[in-house]
């Protein structure tokens, strides 16, 4: 197994993706064929389950993007169930400290490494090797989305075999009782710190691309791994902009 997403990321470069909500091949084969570096199936905040995941898995076309399962808790057997349909790699919700980023860690890899049962069914199809390589191979973020994840966040990125930290904005927003106020100077000074603690362990750092914020930007700061958009939010946008071009708006 060779993750190219991995090695891009681990290279200092930029990855951009998508959020897929949408459980239809025809929305990952559709998002695959553009010029993105990675599909993140969220089965967090979504329908989205195993089955449906690896059906948009099999539905991605291309070598360019790299699949990505958003976990619905750090949980061992819903990670080991991620990892077995065919994700090169997991974003982990709620990881508050460093008992909570090792746990993830294990989670991911085989014994005497990790504790991930041994059952790779769709990776093993095409690659025979995988078991051998899997372990470092797969990537593990951890989202940082609490008071308690900032305060922690520099135990959390000494963690070996974290690979890297994801800010999960909203949660955090109202972990620190803001409620979507990005723009607020604390929250602000939350992200700086993520961001800062990321650099001093050399982990790559995660975030999405808000409103009015520029690429440019965020890539200037050193946020590597990067969500600019989601699917449902496009299917609205395109059809929005369809609606006020044929009114002449």
């Amino acid at each position: 197994m060779i993750n190219p997403l991995k090695k891009k990321l681990q290279n200092g470069e930029t990855a951009l993706g998508f959020w897929v909500t949408i459980p239809s091949p025809d929305v990952s084969e559709a998002l695959s064929l553009l010029d993105v570096d990675w599909l993140l199936f969220d089965m967090e905040h979504s329908p989205m389950n195993p089955q449906n995941a690896q059906i948009g898995m099999q539905g991605m076309k291309g070598d360019r993007a790299t699949p990505v399962v958003r976990v619905a808790w750090n949980d061992q057997v819903l990670i080991k169930r991620a990892l077995d349909i065919g994700s090169y790699g997991v974003v982990i919700p709620m990881v508050n400290n460093a008992e909570d980023a090792r746990k993830a860690v294990a989670a991911t890899k085989y014994p005497p490494r990790g504790i991930r049962g041994c059952g790779p069914r769709r990776p093993f199809l095409y690659d025979k090797d995988y078991l051998g390589t899997a372990d470092d191979e797969i990537l593990v973020l951890v989202q940082i989305e609490t008071t308690e994840a900032v305060e922690n966040v520099d135990e959390i990125c000494a963690v070996e075999g974290v690979d890297g930290i994801f800010m999960g904005p909203m949660d955090l927003s109202f972990s620190m009782g803001l409620r979507g106020s990005f723009d607020n100077p604390e929250f602000q000074k939350a992200a700086d710190t993520i961001l800062a603690a990321a650099k001093r362990h050399k982990k790559v750092s995660g975030l999405w691309l808000g409103a009015g914020e520029t690429l440019n930007e965020r890539v200037k700061e050193g946020w590597q791994f990067i969500g600019v958009g989601i699917d449902v939010g496009f299917v609205q946008d395109g059809a929005n902009a369809a609606l006020k071009a044929a009114r002449g708006q």
